[in-house]
């Protein structure tokens, strides 16, 4: 009995180190409890598929505007032709969410994108890269951005209250609020304070495994507080839940994380889920029935379900995965087995309206989350080329 109970430490510690090897350990513990507590529904389940991109015209490669120049007209290009075969229940094409990077703007690229928002294929937000920033510098930059998307290309809502313009956000190399070790591509303590003065209203930028950046609250929709002096504030919060007020500074809605034992490495071990969609981690049936089974919702609203995942959508080796055949596949599978109208009910959105909808499951509304795509925010006009 003694030698089991030997063997039994050793695989545990063995086991923990490997999950300490993939920082795994940051978010495991709290996985199982997401997924011990998933609640039951009665009823067909709404699923809110958002699909959020870091596009990078420039990646590693600042210095070629015609590279830059191709990249984006591929987009222009193919998308159209991809999206418009596919609708979800409302009739609305998949909708993709550019979050667009500040330290990049060139507005021929933020025109184009504006034209195909415009025509219905998607909605634009920001994007930074940023290190060794300052509180002063990046109030400044995220203002100017904003108000240079909104007034030169009529990308974003303003607040029908305050009247101040308003953006989701996804932060670079996932180190939202100095959460990467040394303060590497950030540097700023309280950055979730300074996101909200400047009109952010849901943060996309996790999850982040591997990364070190990554959270302990995983699959959650939920409120952050920045903390004076403190990084990394958002490793915990407070659930969105129907009828209770919000609190913090900023709405965080996380992509799904897990593993997925139907998806194997090439040594046969199970993949882990990070909501990445590219090449290297396509968009299979086992992936979007996990992402599915994951079950992010608004707490007391677990008919509505968010899926959000993300890609790097300007990287030449990916696009053929983003704008060919697997993104069709990806479509046409979420459009016939969770789109059957009877235990599924589905809903292309995009990450304004993904948060106009968590945010009307927290005022108590119910039934059909369609009709709450513009339940705070309004939809930008977008300009036309």
């Amino acid at each position: 009995m003694y030698f089991f109970l030997v063997l039994l430490v050793l695989g545990l510690v063995a086991f923990w180190f490997v999950l300490k090897k993939k920082n795994m350990d940051i978010w495991f513990i709290s996985y199982l409890k997401n997924v011990i507590n998933r609640p039951k529904v009665d009823g067909p389940v709404h699923v809110l598929f958002c699909f959020v991109d870091h596009f990078e015209p420039q990646w590693k490669n600042r210095d070629n505007i015609e590279l830059e120049r191709a990249r984006v007209d591929r987009w222009f290009k193919d998308y159209p032709l991809m999206a418009e075969q596919h609708k979800d229940a409302d009739g609305h094409m998949p909708q993709h969410s550019f979050f667009y990077p500040q330290e990049e703007y060139r507005h021929e690229h933020l025109a184009k994108l504006s034209d195909m928002c415009y025509r219905g294929f998607g909605e634009i937000e920001i994007h930074l890269h940023h290190d060794k920033d300052t509180p002063e510098n990046f109030t400044k930059v995220m203002t100017d951005f904003a108000n240079i998307l909104h007034h030169d290309h009529n990308a974003l809502p303003v607040h029908p209250e305050t009247g101040q313009i308003m953006y989701a956000f996804i932060h670079g190399n996932w180190s939202l609020d100095n959460s990467l070790p040394d303060g590497y591509m950030c540097g700023i303590d309280n950055e979730l304070a300074l996101l909200n003065k400047t009109g952010c209203y849901v943060d996309m930028t996790l999850p982040a495994t591997p990364s070190p950046a990554q959270t302990s609250k995983v699959n959650a929709i939920y409120y952050a507080e920045g903390r004076p002096g403190k990084c990394k504030s958002h490793d915990t919060g407070i659930d969105v839940e129907v009828g209770k007020a919000e609190s913090g500074d900023v709405m965080l809605i996380q992509g799904p994380i897990g593993i997925n034992f139907k998806w194997r490495t090439p040594k046969g071990l199970p993949h882990v889920e990070n909501a990445d969609v590219r090449k290297a981690c396509p968009p299979l049936k086992s992936r979007i029935d996990q992402w599915v089974s994951s079950h992010i919702h608004v707490k007391g609203r677990p008919e509505w379900t968010f899926i959000k995942v993300h890609t790097h959508g300007t990287q030449e080796s990916d696009m053929d995965t983003l704008l060919g055949q697997p993104r069709h596949d990806m479509h046409s599978y979420l459009e016939t087995k969770y789109n059957d109208g009877e235990n599924y009910i589905l809903h292309y959105v995009s990450a304004r309206e993904m948060y106009n909808i968590a945010k009307a499951a927290e005022a108590g509304k119910n039934g059909n989350p369609n009709e709450y795509r513009d339940f705070i925010l309004a939809k930008p006009t977008f300009k036309q080329l």
